[in-house]
């Protein structure tokens, strides 16, 4: 038994000496971040640079389990309806400002009093935050919800330094360019359209990290160009390589190839607010047209499977409806009693944010012309996308439709169906807590169903309420269901230590160079 502790603790040191200090990594994204204030950000690859600037009082892992981050530990009373949480004591923000409980009630009052686009992860269910001392804060809600710890380990749950607050707080934009949090890196610079540019935090509270000098996140927004770099040895790491080269990449012994089932789905999203897509004939007529199945066969190489829900099945609360089968006749049919029979509709799409989202969309323009639907393809730059479909202004509500994916951070059910199908974050929702319902959906029993798997606490009636409110989704059919993804990594074989979530996070805060 001894010999074997002996040989444990050899072991050990070796993997703790094994990480070597220094070096940069070239991460390549394929389009922009959108902005730097958690409380703002709407996409993954913000969330993965912001990741490396900010923490939250507690965070998930690779396995989606709750781990303590900021809050060494928390305690949860009175029926569900307060945490108090024990702070970590010795952090600081990356301008000198200390990390306390005072910190964590300015950072909610800041989301509420500034209405940062995902108050709603909080708005009606987080009542009042409680500074205890200064190293323990009693955050109370107003009824039990039980994926109020997983709504923490949001973007929107991330601190930010108060003195950053105080100084650029009266403008959310300027917030964005100036991100200051405690995370193991610091912000440099941001070259818009180009690189984010990310410097080692000395003073990080995590004992010997990062390893790493620095990361720079470069714009490349052709996926076969990633690839190239990262094989040339121009860069380190890219994700979602075309998968035609998938094959390829994972002989090269100069490579790491990673592939991780995600919560994301892959979806189009129809404008049910105009005509002809305000007629759900016209959209279950749509979903029939496009044959899933081969997309995810030929175009996706088996990287992608077919949706039947708005939830991935690696998403709690998961159904499968049954979705639609791909029948050309049935999509004729409904056009011909909707009276559509030679419809022209358009689709916008970015070129570069999903693993062949533009090439997805050129194969549904065939598919759908197969029925006698002429479908005008139109790629848009990311940064311009996201400001369209989100927009607030009802001049920019003319799409008819537009490709997107989704994948909840909570990696549970309603962080799909609240922020996406509730009537009461339509874009034209003077109420909207969470504005994502950018195709105008509406259907007051969905909205109940919502409302009651917000507070269900018995698993058994929370997985009905999720069971029927997908069941109505699919039927209604605001989107094409198009399909949910693996993400596929692609890195150096030099790269250690790097984390891939099924949230489509990447981690490279305990990263190192093997050179």
């Amino acid at each position: 038994m001894r010999r074997f502790v002996v040989l444990l603790a050899v072991l050990l040191s070796v993997a703790i000496f094994a990480a070597k200090y220094g070096g940069t990594v070239r991460f390549l994204i394929g389009v922009d971040v959108t902005t730097l204030l958690p409380g703002n950000i709407p996409d993954s690859i913000s969330t993965i640079v912001g990741m490396h600037i900010f923490e939250g009082l507690v965070d998930y892992d690779e396995n989606l389990r709750i781990i303590p981050v900021l809050a060494e530990r928390w305690e949860i009373l009175d029926n569900g309806t307060a945490y108090v949480f024990h702070l970590r004591k010795n952090v600081k923000f990356h301008d000198g400002a200390d990390f306390n409980a005072h910190a964590v009630k300015k950072n909610f009052d800041y989301l509420f009093s500034a209405n940062l686009r995902n108050v709603g992860q909080y708005k009606g269910i987080i009542k009042e935050v409680q500074v205890i001392d200064d190293y323990t804060v009693k955050i109370v809600l107003f009824q039990p919800n039980s994926t109020f710890l997983y709504r923490l380990a949001q973007s929107s749950g991330w601190m930010v330094s108060p003195q950053a607050i105080e100084k650029f707080g009266h403008d959310p934009a300027l917030m964005s360019k100036n991100p200051i949090g405690t995370g193991p890196f610091m912000f440099k610079e941001w070259k818009a359209g180009e690189s984010v540019e990310l410097v080692k935090n000395p003073n990080y509270w995590r004992q010997g990290l990062p390893y790493l000098d620095r990361i720079i996140f470069r714009v490349v927004a052709e996926d076969v160009s990633r690839v190239n770099q990262v094989r040339a040895g121009d860069a380190d790491f890219m994700y979602n390589p075309p998968p035609a080269l998938f094959a390829a990449l994972q002989q090269d012994k100069s490579l790491k190839v990673e592939v991780v089932p995600t919560v994301r789905t892959i979806f189009i999203g129809l404008n049910t607010s105009r005509a002809p897509l305000n007629d759900v004939r016209v959209r279950q007529a749509l979903n029939y047209a496009v044959d899933k199945e081969k997309l995810c066969r030929v175009l996706m190489k088996g990287l992608a499977k077919p949706s039947d829900s708005p939830l991935s099945s690696r998403t709690f609360g998961y159904f499968s409806t049954g979705g639609y089968p791909y029948d050309p006749n049935k999509a004729k049919q409904l056009l011909k009693e909707a009276g559509y029979e030679n419809l022209k509709l358009e689709l916008i799409t970015p070129k570069g944010r999903y693993l062949n989202d533009y090439e997805t969309a050129v194969a549904i323009q065939g598919m759908l012309k197969e029925v006698g639907v002429t479908v005008d393809v139109k790629p848009m730059e990311w940064g311009s996308y996201v400001s369209k479909i989100l927009s607030r202004k009802p001049e920019d509500w003319d799409y008819q439709m537009f490709l997107l994916g989704w994948a909840p951070g909570t990696a549970e059910g309603h962080q799909v169906l609240f922020p996406l199908f509730h009537s009461s974050n339509r874009m034209d929702s003077p109420n909207a807590t969470m504005r994502y319902n950018n195709y105008f959906y509406s259907n007051p029993k969905v909205d109940e169903l919502i409302d009651k798997i917000a507070v269900e606490t018995d698993e058994k009636k929370l997985l009905e309420y999720f069971k029927e409110a997908q069941k109505l989704v699919v039927q209604d059919a605001p989107w094409i269901f198009l399909y949910e993804m693996n993400i596929a990594a692609v890195m150096r074989k030099e790269l250690q230590g790097v984390k891939i979530y099924p949230t489509e996070r990447v981690s490279l805060a305990e990263a190192w160079i093997d050179r």
